[in-house]
């Protein structure tokens, strides 16, 4: 029996599990390894990193940390969730079932990107899906925003704030309405209708799309919004969590635990501004309030 078992090891699960770890409990992290900081190769807006550091470098940073604290880390995937008279079960897509006193859920959410592989290399660098995060990267820059209906044409608007070389491609041919459209004409927003045939990226560097027509078009930058994005709160749905109408989980906005007693979330699967610095917050709150009521309980 774990005192707490974090379901997640991206940014807020981390966090968690370093300072669960500094409080002395026995804590497991389970992780798909799937989550959204995984294929991200570069944040710029984080505290201590002015140069940038990517996804997959800060959870191995993060997990050499919590492990120091005895934190243990499984790989595997949660596929289903139950609250027992002691606690919770989690029983993983393998079979194997864990118990803990408390759980985190850190579950995060997943962008929909389109099945081209030659934009894995770039996410972060030279392509983006965050324009909090990343508007600045494409100050004064020539940008492709790939994307469907108003939510590219909303993305292609937002960015219009950094650089006044923008093009969208509707890629899906989604309906733009029309007050969309006059407001990126306005701006000076280039727009096609043809669908993406192949991303022009060389390793990191996105250099523009090929629509299926055969035109190129060329740019330094990328911007990826196509909506839709799987919020993964299946667990806490399971479990009886309250969710916002977009499926992202509520919390009380103190201690960051749900409707449901003894099960937290943090991270971008609760209701808030997607970031990594929140993500951080997220997990140092609810672990606080975790080893307040572990230490209650004793």
């Amino acid at each position: 029996m774990y005192d707490c078992l974090i379901i997640g090891g991206g940014i807020a699960g981390l966090q968690a599990a370093i300072q669960l770890g500094r409080y002395n409990h026995k804590i497991l992290v389970l992780d798909a390894g799937d989550g959204r900081s995984a294929i991200c190769k570069s944040y710029h807006n984080i505290l201590g990193y002015p140069d940038g550091i990517s996804g997959p470098e800060l959870r191995e940073i993060g997990r050499q940390q919590a492990e120091k604290y005895g934190v243990e880390f499984i790989i595997g995937k949660a596929a289903k969730a139950s609250k027992t008279e002691s606690g919770f079960e989690i029983e993983s897509d393998g079979g194997l079932t864990y118990k803990a006193k408390r759980l985190l859920l850190a579950t995060g959410i997943m962008d929909r990107i389109p099945p081209f592989p030659e934009l894995m290399p770039t996410l972060g660098i030279s392509v983006y899906v965050c324009p909090d995060c990343d508007g600045y990267e494409v100050k004064d820059k020539s940008t492709i925003v790939m994307g469907a209906g108003n939510v590219g044409a909303n993305m292609a608007l937002t960015l219009s704030y950094f650089t006044d070389e923008i093009t969208f491609v509707n890629h899906e041919g989604t309906e733009v309405d029309d007050d969309k459209r006059a407001a990126m004409r306005e701006k000076g927003i280039q727009y096609a209708e043809e669908p993406i045939e192949k991303v022009l990226a060389y390793g990191p560097d996105f250099k523009g799309v090929q629509l299926s027509n055969g035109e190129q078009l060329s740019s330094e930058r990328g911007f990826i919004a196509f909506g839709g994005n799987e919020v993964k709160s299946q667990l806490a749905h399971q479990l009886g969590v309250d969710l916002h109408k977009n499926k992202h989980v509520l919390v009380d906005p103190r201690t960051k635990m749900t409707n449901v007693e003894n099960v937290w979330a943090a991270g971008d699967v609760v209701a808030h501004s997607e970031q990594v610095t929140i993500a951080l917050g997220d997990g140092m709150q609810a672990s606080i309030w975790i080893h307040k009521t572990l230490l209650a309980e004793k």
